[in-house]
């Protein structure tokens, strides 16, 4: 499976924020570097994403994208005003709808339309509030799951995760990994109601005060078998030895 870090410059100690992901796509699923220019469109213009078309905006940002051959969305990717953005696949007691937009639609999405940390955190919200998230997300293999994102640019980084169209987002600070489990328990700055009115509604929790994002929505069968803690744990451990590092030098 797959992971994300960020560090900012507190941690790094050069000035800049720090940024890793790997991708563990089918091993013949082609996945291209590509620049994408900064485009204007005329009013009334659509996109057509991986399974859904949707409103453009006005004026799209220069994007890098690593993005898998068949889809409109990437891996990860950044664009020219310095922000970037990974996702990570995660697996929980909601089933993922047939359609909507991709996590990797989103980071696309969310890089074209923001000039910071902040605004595309925010444009990714809206996106997945108005038209939801779902497809098949695998080349030959049929594979459906929710998203996490670590969303960061030069002076502040933010971990998004989400359940259907519900979320809970942390500003983070100094460092933060995610490895296909969800990594935000109690700890979240901001979610959606309908995150903790749905978990107790389904009995996975009794009441706002007993909502756990990690343990009420955790397929504990699909993270398992995905190793999340395990590597979420490992790479926390790095971060959190080089921040020590950095803090005591």
């Amino acid at each position: 499976m797959c992971d994300t870090i960020v560090a900012l410059n507190s941690i790094e100690g050069r000035g800049y924020t720090y940024f890793g992901k790997n991708s563990d796509r089918e091993p013949d699923e082609v996945q291209n570097i590509k620049i994408i220019p900064k485009i204007k469109y005329p009013k009334g213009a659509k996109v057509t994403c991986t399974y859904i078309v949707i409103p453009q905006i006005g004026e799209t940002a220069r994007v890098l994208l690593c993005q898998p051959f068949w889809m409109f969305g990437a891996e990860m990717g950044a664009n020219e005003y310095g922000v970037i953005i990974g996702n990570e696949a995660i697996f929980t007691r909601e089933k993922p709808s047939q359609t909507g937009l991709t996590g990797m639609d989103l980071v696309r999405l969310g890089l074209e339309r923001s000039k910071s940390a902040r605004e595309a955190l925010n444009v990714i919200i809206q996106l997945l509030e108005e038209y939801g998230q779902g497809g098949n997300c695998g080349y030959r293999y049929k594979l459906n799951y929710m998203n996490s994102f670590i969303i960061a640019d030069e002076r502040e980084a933010y971990v998004l995760e989400t359940v259907k169209k519900w979320w809970a987002w942390k500003k983070i600070k100094d460092y933060w990994s995610i490895s296909n489990i969800i990594s935000l328990e109690q700890n979240y700055d901001e979610c959606s109601e309908g995150l903790i009115v749905n978990a107790m509604e389904k009995g996975f929790c009794k009441s706002e005060k007993d909502f756990n994002f990690r343990s009420c929505y955790s397929d504990r069968f699909m993270s398992g078998a995905a190793g999340g803690i395990v590597r979420e744990k490992r790479s926390r451990e790095l971060l959190r030895q080089k921040y020590e590092k950095c803090n005591t030098e």
